[in-house]
Parts: structure tokens; sequence; C-alpha cells
């Protein structure tokens, strides 16, 4: 795998080190064996740039981040599921993400995971014999190919049904022309009324001094942080979308766990993670 397709095994260790809390968000039992020691050591890295031995932490708390953001597509994903009518789930892309596996789906449901054919094969020998508990349907493809559609399509993906989407941790590590041609891509085959979320950083997190200790890690690795949005809503206003951005430590993105402050959009240079989530119109 890449560098960035790297950064999937650090979610996965993420995941294992909040699975093993007392008061964890979500329980991810395979996510210990997704991450192995790549993973492993990848989190040491970002814990020492998020939890300096002789300085005050300036960066978000990557781990709490993580949790919180887990939690809040677990439950929006399977709010979706439950609505009259949905029936088509597609993670593009999925990384290491063991929902499929971990998680209670509807019978109806259909579920897609779109990567690059290393990471899915990884995936696969990682989890081998582990039964999905949904019609659980793999898209081994590039997202910057010309033709990732038809790949999906062909897995069974009809694009006149309501769907949902998730850009989970894609979206900052890609140049801004890429993100919209993404998001006009994935509009062009959702009808009416699918879903869609995704997490996008502000444009003063890539930027603020308080922020280069995290940064450098990423750029160290080789998959820097590319594109934030002052303006996430109006960015998928654009491509047919109306969305609300939910920011962690808003009432409905905290879980008791996020001890930051949470100012007003209004104030300028303060780093920022948005939770985006909504329709196509």
């Amino acid at each position: 795998m890449n560098a960035v397709e790297r950064t999937a095994l650090l979610t996965a260790a993420l995941r294992a080190a909040e699975t093993g809390r007392s008061d964890r968000l979500y329980e991810d039992p395979y996510a210990a064996l997704l991450a192995g020691d790549i993973g492993t050591d990848l989190l040491a890295e970002v814990r020492a740039a998020t939890f300096p031995a002789a300085a005050p932490r300036t960066v978000p708390s990557t781990p709490d981040y993580n949790a919180i953001r887990t939690r809040f597509f677990d439950d929006y994903l399977q709010q979706a599921a439950r609505e009259p009518g949905m029936t088509q789930i597609v993670l593009a892309p999925a990384g290491m993400d063991s929902r499929a596996y971990r998680l209670d789906w509807p019978a109806h449901i259909r579920w897609f995971e779109v990567d690059r054919p290393s990471v899915l094969a990884y995936k696969a020998d990682r989890l081998a014999g582990v039964a999905a508990r949904t019609d659980h349907r793999t898209v081994p493809v590039d997202l910057t190919s010309p033709d990732w559609e038809q790949d999906l399509v062909a897995a069974g993906y009809d694009p006149a049904a309501p769907s949902t989407w998730l850009l989970e941790g894609l979206l900052y590590y890609i140049p801004e022309p890429d993100t919209h041609r993404i998001l006009e891509r994935v509009a062009a085959i959702s009808a009416p009324g699918s879903r869609i979320a995704a997490d996008i950083v502000n444009a003063d997190a890539l930027t603020l001094p308080q922020m280069r200790p995290l940064l450098d890690v990423f750029a160290g690795w080789n998959c820097p942080w590319l594109f934030g949005s002052d303006e996430p809503e109006a960015l998928f206003d654009r491509y047919g979308y109306t969305v609300h951005a939910a920011q962690p430590g808003d009432p409905e993105a905290d879980f008791g766990r996020w001890s930051d402050p949470v100012p007003p959009r209004s104030v300028p240079g303060r780093r920022r993670v948005f939770f985006v989530h909504g329709r196509r119109r």
C-alpha cells in the first residue's frame, strides 16, 4: 500500500485503542487485526505529536476525534439504513472499515466498499473467514480512475435508487480539484433523496502554527493534508446537496469526549473539522 493507503491502518489502530477503553464509544473487534504492526507504529507517532511530553497539547486529540467520528458515522449509517426505500450504502474509500462486519444491518441493505485493489486485497486477507452481516460487495478501483462508476454499477449498484454515501477520511488528503470531481461524480450517480456524509477540515487547519506538529507527521509520511473548506455547506450545495456541518463538541457530535472549546464559526483563525451530512435534492 502507498502512503495515503497506509493511513487506513492508522485509523484501524485508533479504533483498536478505542475498543480497549472502558468508556469506549463503540467496539471494533477486528480493528487490531486490521491495523497490524504498521498501524500501531503510525499511532505511536501521532500520539507523540498530539501529546508532547514537555509541552501542552496544541493539536486536536486524534484519539478522541477519531472515536467521535467513528461513532457519529456509525449512528448516521444505521439511521439511513432504517429509512424506507434506502437499500444501498457506499463507502468510498472503504479503507479498513469493518462496519459491515461489526454492526447489524437490515436484510434489504446492499453494502458497497470502494477502494484501491491493494487496500481491499489486504483487508480480505486479514478478515479471511469472517462473514459480513450484510450483502457485502467490494469494488476494487481507484476513485480517480475515469470509469469507476461502471465498476460500481457492475457490482450491483443502482443509480436510479436512493443511496447513502460515506466519504470518510478522504477529502483533506486530495487536492481541491479532485474533491470537486469526486463530489460531482458521486452526485451524478445518486438519485434524488440520496444521502451523503463526509468529514472535512477548514482552511486554517492546514496552516495554523499550532497544527504544525500533526501536519508534519502526515507530511513526513508523504500524505500531507491538501484541502480544507471554511464553507462546507456551500461546497456540497454546488453539487446538489443540502447539508449540515457539525463540529466535534457540538451537542450532536460530542458523546462526552470532546474537551476543546468550540468557538462560533464566525470566530476566525481557529482549527476546525466538520462532519458534513445531508441529502441530494
